[in-house]
């Protein structure tokens, strides 16, 4: 069965507003720089850690950069794993 992008915002957004926004109403925006917005270094293994177990990917130490930056790069970046899985 394959997931949809919506399912893995969702999962993503979520996971990031009660770990690191504390359940905050504020508005996670997709585009937000999550790394000294939302998130610290330790949050970003956090997240790496969630979206790996979640979603039975592996993210290498060179994906991490980029691919961790927003809501939306995050996102894209588990799509593209679960579709070459």
């Amino acid at each position: 069965m394959q997931i949809q992008a919506t399912e893995i915002e969702q999962e993503v957004r979520s996971f990031l507003t009660e770990t690191f926004l504390f359940g905050s109403g504020e508005p996670l925006n997709d585009d937000t720089p999550l790394l000294g917005n939302v998130i610290d270094s330790q949050g970003v293994i956090e997240l790496i850690v969630f979206v790996q177990e979640r979603f039975g990917i592996t993210v290498e130490d060179e994906e991490v950069t980029d691919n961790f930056a927003s809501v939306k790069c995050t996102v894209a970046f588990i799509e593209g794993k679960l579709r070459r899985k």
